[in-house]
């Protein structure tokens, strides 16, 4: 063994009154709203007039068939360098999930084409589920799981799964819950790497990730309103008397 390093003598704190401890005050504070700028921006190209746009809405029963051969197209390359599916192992499976409750299941598109999908809940469903909440009960996340998301591969690059992980976000914003989590092969290497970028951080084994969220309420604030307009004795007499002469 080698000797134990000594170690360094600690600098005095600065006093808070200080300017040097003010600026380091106020630096922290930027270096955490850039990063959640950072995060926001990840992915984020500039528009230009005549760019595609892309929208979301909810799956329905009409879309069943397209989505599953699109997601059978957007998991095909994954599929064969993985042991395990990266997909429902069948399509009688994934039909079942559309009648499931408290699945959200999403469908995004430019000019009619689906260009991704994305399936999330907020609680664990199904009997064969991945999920242990005692392990996030225990350190007090409420997370959205998100069971699907899928790029279709001519639209990577294009800002389509920034756009999805937006929606994501924005959904477990509204319902109050502090992450997103989601499973990925460890030797999805283009997966990971696009996941950590926008600040997934690996949990307790290597294809668990989390994302912090910041929460929002559903409900709006309390807020004030006009008071009455205050009569004077002559007009409350006035209408009394107006009201008996009626009567």
């Amino acid at each position: 063994m080698g000797l134990p390093k000594r170690r360094a003598a600690r600098k005095p704190a600065a006093s808070p009154r200080t300017p040097a401890a003010r600026k380091k005050r106020e630096g922290a504070g930027k270096n955490r709203e850039s990063t959640g700028k950072k995060r926001e921006s990840a992915g984020k190209k500039r528009v230009r007039p005549g760019d595609p746009v892309i929208t979301v809405r909810r799956i329905h029963r009409r879309d069943l068939n397209r989505v599953w051969e699109f997601l059978k197209l957007s998991f095909a390359k994954v599929n064969l360098e993985t042991v395990e599916y990266q997909r429902p192992r069948s399509m009688k499976r994934f039909m079942r999930t559309y009648d499931d409750e408290g699945i959200d299941q999403l469908v995004f598109e430019v000019e009619g084409e689906i260009v991704a999908y994305a399936e999330c809940a907020h609680e664990v469903t199904g009997s064969d589920n991945w999920i242990n909440e005692n392990y996030f009960e225990r350190r007090k996340m409420e997370p959205l799981y998100i069971e699907e998301l899928a790029v279709h591969p001519n639209w990577n690059g294009r800002g389509v799964g920034s756009f999805v992980m937006q929606q994501l976000e924005h959904l477990a914003k509204v319902r109050g819950l502090s992450h997103l989590v989601l499973e990925v092969a460890e030797n999805n290497e283009h997966a990971l790497q696009w996941y950590r970028k926008r600040g997934f951080r690996k949990l307790d084994s290597a294809i668990f990730l989390s994302l912090a969220i910041d929460t929002e309420p559903e409900l709006l604030p309390p807020k004030p309103v006009s008071r009455p307009v205050e009569q004077t004795p002559e007009e409350i007499a006035a209408a009394e008397t107006e009201g008996a002469t009626e009567g």
